[in-house]
């Protein structure tokens, strides 16, 4: 089991939660958008959530910014934090519209509180859990779309809250973090999804 936990780490790592969000939204808003406006929506996202930071990534640690896409020292955290908040007002301002994506932008407007309040934090010299601030933003975005949208998506939502604690102790096993990095973490990411889930639910 200990080999297999760092798999989580990296599956579930945080530049790939949005595209993950983006699918669920669109999968579960089937009949709402043609095949043409789906690939649209989910390459902006991917476009500017995972090539743009991959790109960023690989010039922040070109540069010695950086040593590796876990970002473990927490003084390193500031410019990704920087470009990732930078980055998502870019997408909820151009791409994903309040008028045509609504639960969709709040829920990037909940992963830009998030990421603001980690920076805040990281300013302090406190390191939450960016992988549990993504993966409890993306559980508690999809049970408000289970409950906004009517449907009963029971499986996925346990499997979601499992995936939290498999991510939480992969973090710990490959000593990333402590119990109270994770906890702060988890409650970054479920907190701002809830504060923002009563404008659109």
């Amino acid at each position: 089991m200990k080999k297999i936990l760092p798999f989580f780490s990296y599956v579930f790592h945080p530049i790939f939660i949005p595209a993950m969000a983006t699918l669920f939204y669109l999968f579960l808003n089937g009949t709402e958008f043609v095949s043409q406006e789906k690939l649209l929506v989910f390459f902006q996202v991917v476009i500017v959530t995972l090539f743009i930071p991959v790109l960023a990534f690989l010039l922040l640690r070109a540069t010695g910014i950086i040593d590796s896409i876990m970002v473990s020292q927490t003084s390193q955290r500031k410019i990704p934090l920087i470009l990732h908040c930078f980055l998502i007002i870019l997408l909820v301002r151009n791409n994903i519209t309040i008028d045509r994506y609504p639960e969709l932008h709040f829920f990037f407007l909940g992963t830009l509180l998030s990421t603001l309040l980690a920076l805040i934090l990281v300013f302090t010299n406190i390191k939450a859990s960016l992988h549990m601030i993504a993966i409890s933003s993306i559980t508690v975005f999809i049970i408000g779309l289970s409950m906004h949208l009517q449907i009963q998506i029971t499986f996925t939502i346990a499997v979601l809250m499992l995936l939290n604690g498999f991510v939480a102790s992969s973090r710990l096993e490959m000593k990333a973090h402590t119990y109270p990095e994770l906890i702060i973490g988890f409650a970054l990411g479920a907190i701002s999804q809830l504060l923002l889930l009563i404008l659109w639910l």
